[in-house]
């Protein structure tokens, strides 16, 4: 067999289904609230960035990683910290509270798998408080609710 028939043909860009927004605005207001209190939350956001990267990598959410991208380096990110954090566990560009906060958003971003192993929980409790746990916990469910409702609804990236 050739090498073209071994390989899969690309995915071409799916057309959007909806835009929700435009459809349900008031919908969306619990989730931009929730996002208001992450924001509010005194967690840094350089991590917020780097979760919100991190769940939408693992997700495949192509509209979410492109606006967290730029938000990331519009706050101060390095091209290579991005380039690596598929590679995150491997790197030495993290710091132990991120490394904590990475691998809590893969446990609970994969929790079928991962059932949220305790040694992912633990790693969180020298890095972070009780209360930053909470919000922590909860800025990954915002991004991964994020992350399906741009997928479900094929939400278009900007060119």
């Amino acid at each position: 067999m050739t090498q073209t028939a071994l390989a899969p043909k690309p995915a071409a860009a799916h057309a959007a289904r909806l835009n929700p927004w435009k459809v349900a605005p008031a919908a969306f207001k619990p989730m931009q609230d929730l996002e208001a209190a992450i924001a509010a939350s005194g967690l840094e956001q350089s991590l917020i960035e780097l979760v919100k990267m991190r769940a939408s990598q693992i997700n495949g959410c192509a509209f979410c990683l492109h606006m967290h991208s730029k938000d990331a380096r519009a706050h101060g990110e390095t091209e290579q910290r991005l380039y690596l954090l598929n590679a995150w566990d491997e790197s030495s560009y993290y710091t132990p509270r991120e490394r904590a906060a990475l691998g809590w958003t893969e446990a609970l971003t994969r929790i079928v798998e991962s059932r949220a192993p305790d040694a992912a929980y633990e790693a969180l409790t020298t890095e972070f408080t009780e209360v930053e746990i909470v919000n922590l916990t909860l800025l990954i469910t915002t991004i991964n609710a994020w992350n399906r409702i741009a997928i479900g609804f094929r939400s278009p990236h900007p060119a």
